[in-house]
């Protein structure tokens, strides 16, 4: 499957049919609207994630790839100096050591890659300057979706200093999260952050779960499960704006692939449907808006539009 299939595939997740009508201003009883139908839809994605190749990336989202991921390693340098910093790293050391350890940016200190992940992802939020996907539709709070590269790059960074991956592997991964993580956040209703969920840490947590399945050469039905799991690990309120676990919540959503992709590997299931399923996320806290939220998927076939930041807002 390529990647304008699988974007023509989650269009069926984002279009309910509009019931219901008002005649001179009286209320009218309007049947609930019927949950769109979008079978395989998390299996397509699971095969997207595993058989795309470098060669099916265009060159310009490469490039586009390369600066946001300077730009999360310089953020990750600055944010290991922050006042989470320490904290994050005494809790990461309070787990004792581990012979699987990967690097923690900014210090001389080694964790396991679940932990590592973590304690990255919150200093790369830190001082709320990472990168910030553009929301295509006009409805969306802000213009905003999600900070996209705090919640992939970490355990993809972890996972390829381990395993000694080339730098094809590490952008090939990096890319597959930020995809099904930006393809996600566009697909959902605006109602999800209107409400009160902080997408970086809710929708994150599938862009950390891609990369990770990919680099653990999961194969589909395990990176099925994969999502299963990163999909109910996925959190994160904005009602915590502006304390310490706004960071926290992008740093648990890098943290969960890591955690969804070893639990897959080693037999554990979760629900086979869990993006199109009435009673799974993209049914969760409220179905989606009709014909609004797909209009990105089909405008731009490859890659957000992203957008580094000079000021923090404190809004994604």
């Amino acid at each position: 499957m390529n990647r304008r299939d699988l974007f023509k595939t989650s269009l069926a997740a984002s279009a309910l049919a509009l019931t219901g009508s008002r005649v001179d201003s009286a209320p009218v009883s309007c049947p609930p609207a019927e949950f769109p139908k979008a079978p395989g839809l998390t299996k397509s994605v699971a095969e997207f994630i595993i058989n795309t190749k470098y060669e099916d990336i265009p060159q310009d989202v490469i490039e586009l790839g390369k600066k946001s991921i300077l730009d999360g390693f310089g953020l990750a340098l600055a944010g290991s100096n922050s006042v989470m910093g320490p904290i994050a790293r005494k809790y990461a050391q309070s787990f004792g050591s581990s012979e699987i350890r990967a690097s923690v940016i900014g210090t001389g200190m080694k964790a396991h890659p679940r932990l590592a992940a973590f304690v990255n992802g919150v200093s790369i939020h830190a001082d709320d300057y990472d990168d910030t996907q553009l929301s295509a539709a006009k409805d969306r709070i802000y213009g905003l979706l999600t900070h996209p590269t705090v919640s992939v790059l970490p355990p993809a960074f972890a996972l390829c200093e381990l395993g000694h991956r080339s730098g094809k592997d590490f952008m090939v991964a990096y890319h597959m999260g930020v995809e099904v993580e930006t393809k996600i956040n566009e697909a959902i209703s605006p109602r999800h952050y209107d409400e009160g969920f902080h997408s970086t840490g809710t929708c994150g947590s599938f862009g950390s779960t891609a990369a990770c399945s990919r680099l653990r050469g999961l194969d589909v039905k395990q990176t099925i499960y994969a999502i299963g799991i990163g999909a109910t690990e996925g959190g994160g309120f904005r009602d915590n704006f502006g304390s310490m676990t706004k960071p926290f919540q992008a740093g648990h959503a890098a943290e969960n692939g890591t955690v969804a992709a070893d639990l897959a590997a080693l037999g554990w299931t979760a629900a086979v449907d869990i993006l199109e399923a009435p009673l799974g996320f993209f049914s969760r806290p409220r179905p989606l808006r009709p014909g609004r939220s797909h209009a990105g998927t089909r405008r731009r076939a490859a890659g957000p539009v992203v957008r580094r930041r000079r000021s923090p807002p404190r809004v994604a």
